[in-house]
């Protein structure tokens, strides 16, 4: 009896080891994940690897210049912005490595989800030839069935092995290449885990070397404390930021134009003697003539995503003026150019924020900060430190303005 219920057992389970090639087949070797979130990271992990390289070559270059300088607060000056240079290039690495991990982690959910698929109809391959294998040699003599269904199942038998050795070859090497991710990814974790921890190494030396160079500036400074108080009445009177930096832009092409007069002259021993008056455009009138129509040299203050482009319009209908940053927290924040603090502090709606004259009528506006180092005075070249971004997800605001009219950052990076 147990003969007689062998070949009904045995037929399904062949034509199923018969049909498992086209199955295996139709699946194929695994495909790229649809869609563009894979491309997008890949896209995010080589802007920040190209961030991480243009602040190394200006920290190289600051450190260069830090060794060669002549007095202890050049070098000084020069060290805290080869540092700070430094932090963006960790920073910028940080990024590269969270994208990384991500990207990992990306594959492996798809490598996953192919051997889950591919493993399934192998299973059921390897429990049929089992059953196949445990029937006893004496069976198979009193088994019912003509010469010609024992050739036939010998056919398909030979037909099917070959495909059955490929595609666990090719299952082997897909759990081979699970095991490399998995390498890969303890790798990336432990890259991430050691710039982490160089990172806020980092930030706690410049902010000791900031520190020491603001008391060293405030001993020199007298009027420090005035241009203080005059910053924060000039943001206490103006209604919104826009006007705050029409009133600071006003000052600075008075302070520019005292600038040029010219000094006081020594009274010559005889009339003859006296100097001719300077024509327009002449040296006198130099800080006037041209310089205010060129725009500064100009660099995003932050490592980070541009995610608001100047004058994009946002959902609630406004035409931004400058760009936005996603930054990392905490993130450090440099100058854009060279120029002079003219405020630092709170504003109602904007958090911390710096306003810097370029000169010539050109402000630049860096708003959202959580923390700033820069005082009102301090003449900052770029690359200098201003202060660090906020927790969770903040978005750095950065405006150009000269004469009160917004200007595309944009067209002016370097």
């Amino acid at each position: 009896m147990i003969a007689l219920r062998r070949p009904a057992v045995l037929l399904p389970l062949l034509l199923g080891i018969a049909l498992l090639p086209v199955a295996l087949l139709a699946q194929g070797a695994g495909q790229p994940v649809p869609g563009t979130s894979l491309d997008e990271e890949r896209a995010a992990l080589l802007r920040a690897r190209a961030q991480a390289e243009e602040a190394r070559k200006r920290s190289e270059a600051l450190e260069a210049s830090a060794r060669k300088a002549a007095n202890a607060a050049d070098r000084t000056r020069d060290q805290i912005a080869a540092l700070a240079a430094r932090i963006q290039q960790s920073e910028a690495d940080l990024r590269a490595g969270e994208a990384r991990v991500g990207i990992i982690a990306r594959l492996q959910r798809a490598q996953a989800k192919r051997l889950a698929e591919r493993q399934t109809p192998i299973v059921r391959l390897t429990a049929a030839l089992q059953q196949i294998a445990r029937r006893s040699p004496v069976l198979t003599l009193v088994e019912p069935g003509t010469v010609g269904d024992a050739v036939h199942r010998r056919i398909v038998l030979a037909q099917v092995m070959p495909v059955v050795m490929a595609r666990t070859r090719d299952l082997r090497a897909e759990i081979a290449r699970s095991a490399d991710l998995r390498e890969s990814a303890e790798a990336a974790a432990g890259a991430l885990a050691r710039t982490r921890d160089g990172l806020a190494a980092q930030q706690q030396t410049l902010a000791s070397l900031e520190q020491r160079q603001r008391v060293a500036s405030r001993q020199l400074r007298d009027s420090a404390s005035l241009e203080i108080e005059r910053s924060l009445a000039m943001a206490e009177e103006a209604r919104d930021i826009g006007e705050l930096m029409q009133t600071i832009e006003e000052a600075g092409v008075i302070r520019d134009a005292l600038l040029a007069l010219p000094g006081p002259v020594p009274r010559p021993d005889t009339p003859d003697d006296a100097p001719l008056p300077r024509e327009n455009g002449g040296p006198a009138n130099a800080a006037l003539s041209g310089d205010g129509a060129r725009p500064p040299i100009y660099r995003l203050p932050v490592v980070g995503d541009v995610v608001t482009g100047f004058g994009e319009v946002s959902e609630s209908g406004l035409r931004a003026r400058g760009l936005t940053i996603l930054t990392a927290p905490g993130a450090t924040v440099v100058a854009p150019a060279a120029g002079r603090i003219a405020f630092a502090g709170p504003f109602r709606g904007y958090g911390q924020i710096v306003i810097i004259e370029h000169g010539g009528g050109w402000t630049s506006l860096v708003a959202r900060l959580d923390r700033v180092s820069a005082q009102v005075g301090d003449i900052v070249r770029q690359g200098d430190p201003l202060g660090a971004t906020g927790p969770g997800k903040p978005r750095l605001l950065v405006e150009l303005r000269r004469q009160d009219r917004p200007i595309d950052i944009g067209a002016l990076l370097r």
